[in-house]
């Protein structure tokens, strides 16, 4: 019997952008497929900063540089306008901070100015994330009316000693309203954020936490553990948490509750109901390519000449308002070696997998590359021996850093 693993550690929310690594040289031209092209928006302004967060926020001060970023963000978008390729936005997602606090006339701006820049698929995603704190029906009606067809709540718990741990600044209450006010608004597409793990947190409180979201009729659910990360308050002052069995029992029973009620996972951290799967982060899930503009986004784009870029834009926010600086922070190119590793992070977090010719079309190499690690993650049941797909086995979804092991250049 393998030993009782450790819950996984999720990423916080729907945004799973990976660090740049140290720079390397270019695998050359393999004449593979340039992928679906989405964009990342970060609008980096919060009401205030959370214990646990790690994102790019900082606190808004009285008023909102909209107007300036704005005209940054375009700006950006027109030094990146060289890796579109002729590509439509398949999805657009604005994260942050809380971009919701930015006003409909300002999103509409940018978005308009972006669709003269590029072309719009006609069915394309654009996701908007919340607070439940910064909700305002007459402004979320705005944004339905701009074309957002989907929102990103940030609910985290709806327990009010909970949220309070967490430093949240709104109260179970209001995160129920929250989502009576998304669909009054006419949003019929919501996700729904949810933590599991908190400080005092017991099985009970978590399932408690579930039902009460899948009661909101949430379209998708991120559920995912709370995790101590660098450079934030919880790091240098960490919470008590649950241990590892009570941790574990959660995962278990929230799963178990997410699939009774129709909630299917195709992620790691993700569940959604029939047809209402993440088309923005499937996109990252299955190595496609996005934009990202804004303070402290991160970019992955690919050339018809075979070179994968990996990008990122300065931190802070005067920085990036400041027209005597550049945009751009750093940007590297991914060698033949790391592809492998790169590609297998992402797409093997999906519990279904994808088809193993997915490999040479993102990447350009022949699957043989992943070669003898491929054999030895099968061989420790890691991974699916199955000739037609990349899939990891429940095993391998439990222990994934060790399966992604196999792959490391």
């Amino acid at each position: 019997m393998s030993p009782r693993p450790s819950p996984q550690p999720l990423s916080q929310g729907e945004r799973g952008l990976s660090s740049p690594r140290p720079l390397g040289e270019g695998p050359g031209e393999r004449g593979f497929e340039l992928p679906p092209l989405a964009a990342y928006i970060h609008i980096p302004w919060c009401v205030k900063k959370c214990p646990y967060c790690d994102f790019n926020s900082h606190a808004a001060g009285p008023s909102l540089p909209e107007e300036a970023y704005v005209d940054a963000l375009l700006a950006d978008l027109d030094a990146d306008l060289e890796h579109v390729h002729g590509r439509p936005l398949t999805s657009i997602f604005f994260g942050g901070g809380t971009p919701s606090l930015f006003s409909a006339r300002a999103l509409g701006r940018l978005l308009e100015g972006v669709q003269r820049r590029v072309a719009f698929a006609e069915d394309i995603e654009i996701t908007l994330e919340a607070n439940p704190g910064t909700f305002e029906q007459a402004k979320f009606k705005d944004y339905r009316a701009l074309g957002i067809n989907r929102l990103s709540i940030g609910v985290q718990s709806f327990q009010g000693q909970k949220l309070q741990a967490l430093g949240r600044i709104h109260d179970g209450d209001e995160a129920i309203r929250a989502a009576d006010m998304a669909r009054a608004a006419g949003f019929d597409n919501f996700n729904l954020d949810l933590m599991h793990g908190l400080p005092g947190q017991s099985i009970e409180d978590a399932l408690f936490d579930l039902r009460t979201a899948i009661a909101q009729q949430p379209t998708h659910l991120s559920w995912y553990q709370l995790t101590m990360e660098p450079n934030t308050l919880f790091w240098s002052q960490p919470p008590e948490v649950p241990e590892d069995d009570i941790l574990w029992d959660i995962q278990e029973a929230g799963q178990a509750l997410l699939a009774a009620e129709g909630y299917a996972q195709y992620e790691v951290s993700a569940y959604a109901q029939a047809g209402r799967a993440a088309r923005h982060n499937l996109n990252y899930w299955t190595f496609g390519d996005f934009i990202g503009i804004g303070a402290g986004a991160h970019a992955k784009l690919s050339n018809p000449d075979g070179r994968i870029l990996r990008s990122w834009k300065t931190r802070l926010p005067k920085d990036y308002l400041d027209p005597a600086k550049a945009f751009q922070a750093g940007e590297r190119q991914l060698t033949a070696d790391e592809l492998p590793f790169e590609f297998l992070m992402n797409v093997l977090r999906l519990t279904d997998g994808v088809p193993a010719s997915l490999f040479t079309a993102r990447t350009g190499l022949p699957l043989a590359q992943l070669g003898d690690a491929r054999r030895e993650a099968e061989q420790r049941g890691l991974l699916h021996p199955d000739s037609q797909r990349l899939c990891a086995t429940r095993e391998g979804q439990l222990f994934l850093n060790d399966l992604l092991q196999h792959f490391l250049p």
